[in-house]
């Protein structure tokens, strides 16, 4: 019994810190399942624990005892210190000044769950636009969620600002997040087996449908379709979250090319912008970016004559935008991920290739970035000439995110001839009513 007691002493020890730990990073975005109720719940159970442990005589016990009721005393105490540091920062980019707004928020996209959070910053001019996904629609409507995109643009309208952007992630198959309201379409690999004419008519008629499905609901971008190559079967043993295995068209980049140039028609159609993604491609990665970093050490040379061609025939067919995925190019920029390397999206992408449409990075806050420098991701995406940085999964963090490029700007360290050169790429692709 008494070796019992000590195991159940050690596991409130350890319970302790755990706690600590958690209400600590509680703004971390591996812990947004606990914000909201998860806190509450986090506070009362502390609490709990440090009533019971009074109860039983823990502070009466010498140094041991009070130091194990004080542990307990500090997920409080830890909670309250992460949640004045988050309106530290919310407040600190609330109060950004118009030159700054103007300058910075443009090249933003962020997601929400709070409806009355992201109006102020669309009516602020913080962010160019938003990205509006499953848990948006979740128990509501299409009408309900038309309304609060309309409600969004007209404070754009009210304080005499570009319209904003309103992107959504609905390629069909495992990927359709807006679906149910919208309709469930197969993926896009579906149809690869289809003889050539075949399926590129189906590829437009789905373009068509999504694209009219989200115009009606004042969506005006689509990040779709993805052009990586399908991996070899058990290469991406690690691809937890992106499931590329199952989202890629093909792994003939003839075929990919077909299929999505045809999709991307039949969006542009509709009225919906497009946007490829992941490039440099993610097929040939062992890992998943939403966690690990991702290298890909294959020779440009390779690339260019396989995985490149999707995106290249693509972009040079259409108006589509390009998403840059957190894969290092290790033949070209070994020390960053090709979202934020000037190697590149200037080299490669801008200068090589001539491509002079949007590029935006994929999310920010997935752990090839967050976990690592975000920081400096953001700062040497702009001036890398990255024109819209996603932050998606845990909108938030904008917060910080915006914090960074606002104290770059502040140190001279952001290129103004790029963020010059972003702007002029902006307006051409997203122009003023």
């Amino acid at each position: 019994m008494q070796i019992l007691k000590r195991i159940g002493l050690v596991l409130v020890w350890l319970a302790g810190a755990v706690f600590v730990f958690v209400a600590a990073n509680k703004n971390d975005p591996y812990l947004i399942s606990l914000r909201g109720l998860g806190n509450i719940v986090l506070a009362a159970a502390s609490i709990i624990v440090i009533v019971v442990l009074i109860r039983r005589g823990y502070w009466r016990r010498g140094i041991a005892g009070r130091l194990l009721v004080l542990l307990w005393c500090l997920p409080s105490l830890s909670m309250l210190g992460a949640h004045a540091s988050f309106e530290w920062r919310k407040q600190s980019v609330l109060k950004t000044d118009a030159t700054q707004t103007r300058n910075l928020g443009r090249h933003f996209i962020v997601g929400y769950s709070s409806f009355s959070e992201v109006a102020v910053l669309a009516e602020k001019g913080l962010i160019a636009g938003v990205y509006i996904t499953r848990h948006n629609v979740a128990g509501s409507t299409a009408a309900r969620l038309k309304e609060e995109v309309s409600a969004l643009q007209e404070k754009r309208r009210a304080a005499s600002l570009p319209p904003l952007i309103v992107a959504a992630d609905q390629e069909g198959g495992i990927v359709s997040h807006l679906a149910p309201p919208l309709t469930k379409l197969p993926a896009l690999s579906t149809l690869a087996s289809l003889a050539p004419d075949v399926r590129a008519e189906k590829a437009e008629a789905f373009g068509r449908t999504h694209g009219q499905e989200l115009a009606a609901l004042g969506v005006n971008l689509n990040l779709a379709p993805v052009l990586d190559l399908r991996p070899e079967p058990k290469r991406n043993r690690f691809d937890f979250n992106t499931l590329i295995g199952q989202r890629a068209i093909s792994d003939d980049p003839a075929v990919v090319a077909d299929i999505a140039r045809a999709y991307v028609s039949g969006l542009e159609a509709s009225g919906v912008g497009a946007t490829v993604k992941h490039f440099p491609g993610l097929g040939r990665v062992r890992t998943d970016t939403h966690h690990f970093s991702a290298d890909l050490d294959t020779p440009v040379d390779e690339l260019e004559a396989s995985d490149w061609i999707p995106f290249r025939k693509v972009l040079a067919g259409s108006k589509a935008q390009l998403m840059v995925g957190h894969v290092t190019v290790t033949s070209v920029d070994p020390d960053r991920p090709a979202s934020h390397s000037k190697r590149v999206v200037d080299g490669i992408l801008r200068k090589k290739w001539n491509y002079q449409g949007v590029v935006m990075t994929d999310d920010l806050v997935m752990g090839a970035i967050y976990q690592r420098n975000v920081c400096t991701a953001v700062v040497e995406a702009l001036n890398a000439g990255v024109d819209l940085l996603l932050v998606a999964f845990d909108g938030t963090q904008f917060y910080r995110i915006f914090n960074c490029a606002v104290a770059a700007s502040a140190g001279g360290r952001l290129d103004a001839a790029m963020l010059g050169d972003s702007e002029m790429r902006l307006k051409g692709a997203f122009p003023v009513d």
